[in-house]
């Protein structure tokens, strides 16, 4: 596991390396009113409260998890900190948050987003301080809720492993980008049509990238998710991610 952490931490000081840009989809600094900028990051502290406390319960009874801590991380930070170029002339990137929320739950995958967006707003110019907790709702809030209640329905349902985690990180990846478009529609309401006419066109903006991208990163998510499985089983184990009868 130690030469896996190692190989995750120098992929994210690469991610380091691309080049800045302001058209990302986190919301970008200054763009939400304040009062909207303080109400999100309000209602993150009770999820990133838990978040703590959920990580400091799971390495304080097997410290060897913070390596696959580390990795969840680096994996989010990497696959969000992309910028896909949007048909409609924005952008759009995956979130990489349903693989953290398999593993550690969304209360943990929290915290993991709070840091992985307040070290890209800081070093790449994507998102903001003043947005950080519009964006954490959307993607380290809700994303790793929708990822986690997916791959545990699916699991309870006896389904494939594999379509579990795929539905997990694609349907996380999509309801992120689902709220961010109502946060962005709350905020400014059409002059016709109002918050409903906002939100069709907020949706419409990122649909058709986001979509195809949603089942990129599943398809990825389910690869990498094999890859951990056959080398930390044991500890997947713990964390009880894998069915009983596997």
């Amino acid at each position: 596991m130690t030469k896996r952490l190692q190989l995750a931490i120098g992929i994210m000081f690469m991610t380091i390396l691309i080049p800045k840009t302001a058209s990302a989809m986190h919301i970008m600094e200054g763009f939400l009113p304040p009062v909207w900028a303080f109400s999100w990051g309000v209602l993150c502290i009770p999820f990133i409260v838990m978040g703590l406390f959920s990580i400091n319960k799971t390495v304080r009874g097997n410290p060897r998890l913070k390596i696959l801590l580390a990795m969840a991380g680096a994996f989010a930070f990497v696959l969000s900190a992309l910028k896909i170029p949007s048909v409609t002339g924005s952008s759009s990137h995956p979130t990489g948050v349903g693989l953290g929320a398999i593993f550690f739950g969304p209360a943990a995958m929290s915290v993991l987003g709070l840091i992985v967006l307040l070290f890209q707003s800081l070093l790449l110019a994507h998102g903001g301080l003043t947005t950080l907790g519009a964006n954490v709702f959307s993607m380290a809030v809700v994303g790793p809720l929708v990822a986690f209640a997916t791959y545990k329905l699916i699991k309870r349902a006896k389904g494939p492993q594999w379509l579990a985690v795929f539905l997990a990180a694609a349907l996380g990846d999509l309801i992120t980008y689902v709220v961010t478009a109502i946060q962005l529609a709350l905020a400014f309401p059409a002059a016709v049509g109002g918050f409903g006419a906002s939100l069709a066109k907020f949706m419409g903006i990122f649909a058709v990238t986001q979509i195809p991208l949603a089942v990129s990163e599943g398809i990825l998510t389910v690869l990498i998710f094999k890859a951990i499985s056959a080398h930390a089983r044991e500890e997947l184990k713990s964390l009880k991610v894998f069915s009983k009868e596997l």
